[in-house]
């Protein structure tokens, strides 16, 4: 029996396409109501794996979560949104704080800088960033609490680390 070579190729791009990690396919993890804080929310003990934390908030509701990084470490976070109507139109006052508390315990707002478009192929869905930080880190724990300041709920994504390794969540 002869195999033809666009039964070969077709096979290829078939498992390529199954086997395959694209890039930016950040590991998901989805906070809820029980993830109020970042002491009740899950923590990431390696904060260099490329992880996408999902929280959807309306207005003085909040989500959090930790994650570590160590001597050395590169501290990447990445504020998104869904860009699709309502989120997309919100304006800076409107959408969720980002606060991020980092291991000697000082805060800093992720500021809204940006809007620029992101399409996800793992998800095959476009987001638009709004703020990003990419600095040496800090050795420790850091906490991110996501509250939201909109009347409608905003599906917003934190991106950590770079990372595309399996990494692991403890709730």
């Amino acid at each position: 029996m002869k195999i033809s070579a666009v039964a070969i190729a077709l096979s290829a791009a078939i498992l390529t396409a199954v086997f395959v990690t694209p890039a930016h396919a950040h590991q998901p993890v989805i906070l809820d109501e029980g993830d109020g804080s970042p002491s009740s929310g899950p923590l990431l003990p390696d904060g260099t794996v490329s992880y996408a934390v999902y929280a959807t908030v309306a207005n003085k509701q909040a989500r959090g979560f930790r994650f570590r990084l160590v001597e050395g470490d590169q501290l990447e976070v990445q504020y998104l949104i869904s860009d699709e109507a309502p989120d997309n139109a919100l304006t800076p006052k409107e959408l969720p704080r980002v606060t991020l508390i980092d291991p000697k315990g000082r805060r800093s707002t992720l500021k809204v800088n940006e809007r620029n478009e992101f399409y996800e192929p793992y998800s095959r869905k476009n987001y638009l960033y709004l703020s990003r930080i990419a600095e040496q880190g800090s050795p420790g724990t850091y906490r991110v609490i996501v509250r939201g300041r909109s009347v409608e709920p905003v599906e917003t994504t934190i991106a950590v680390g770079s990372r595309e390794v399996p990494g692991t969540v403890v709730n």
